[in-house]
């Protein structure tokens, strides 16, 4: 409804919709992966895209062997914790094949950290002739307390946008993706944004029942932001190959 669509819209009809979740609780997952018939691979049938969290992305752990078994496109969730080898071993061990598409590294860490610790993972994959798909997660790294309310600001959620961008810019790496939470009801979960949510007024329409969302002005805000992004990185490569053109002429 926030944009323009019902559920008796025809666009709701004919809409490709994907499902993706974190795989945590292996005896869930492992009880609804089947063998394709034709292929013989083995798929997870409870999402189409599973990841790894960050509390549980060991190597040698159970859930990177159970995952590493099934033919599902991927996701790790890293954080700034994670140093460059160990995300060339995890990368190496989730895809060794190196098959486009099949894994998303999924980036958690706050703006400050990112700044200082995600350009040395982008040259460590990129070195390693590594191909996945870089997706940036301002949520969860951002999360704090006020007023006694579970929160997050957006411009610090902004900001961490901001800096993902600018880092594969100077890195010569392509941004693949943006994980938010969001709705598209008026709530009060994050503060800050064009509507000036205070940490006083959290409490006027807190609905949520495990992390704080994003409302539809914050939400809409973000997208504006993250397509200019988008659109100046697009001007920017036609340049480029203007330029390298000219110089091959």
């Amino acid at each position: 409804e926030a944009c323009g669509m019902g559920e008796n819209s025809p666009v709701m009809f004919s809409t490709d919709f994907y499902v993706s979740h974190e795989a945590l609780l292996l005896e869930y997952e492992s009880s609804l992966t089947r063998e394709d018939s034709t292929s013989g691979l083995w798929y997870d049938c409870s999402a189409h895209l599973l990841w790894c969290g960050e509390r549980t992305r060991q190597t040698d752990g159970a859930h990177l062997e159970f995952l590493r078994g099934v033919a599902n496109p991927l996701g790790i969730k890293i954080s700034q914790k994670c140093d460059p080898q160990e995300l060339v071993t995890l990368i190496n061990t989730l895809n060794p094949s190196n098959l486009p598409g099949r894994l998303a590294v999924i980036v958690r860490m706050g703006a400050s950290e990112l700044k200082s610790k995600f350009p040395a993972l982008l040259r460590a994959v990129r070195d390693a002739g590594q191909v996945v798909t870089w997706v940036c997660d301002p949520m969860h790294g951002n999360t704090e307390q006020q007023n006694g309310f579970k929160t997050r600001p957006y411009e610090k959620i902004r900001a961490e946008v901001e800096a993902f961008f600018d880092a594969h810019e100077r890195e010569g790496t392509i941004p693949g993706g943006i994980h938010l939470e969001m709705t598209g009801e008026n709530v009060t979960e994050c503060t800050g944004g064009g509507a000036q949510i205070s940490a006083e007024e959290l409490g006027d329409r807190y609905h949520t029942y495990c992390d704080p969302r994003l409302n539809a002005e914050q939400s809409l805000e973000l997208a504006f932001y993250i397509a200019g992004r988008l659109r100046q990185r697009k001007m920017n490569t036609k340049k480029g190959n203007g330029s390298l053109n000219s110089i091959l002429q």
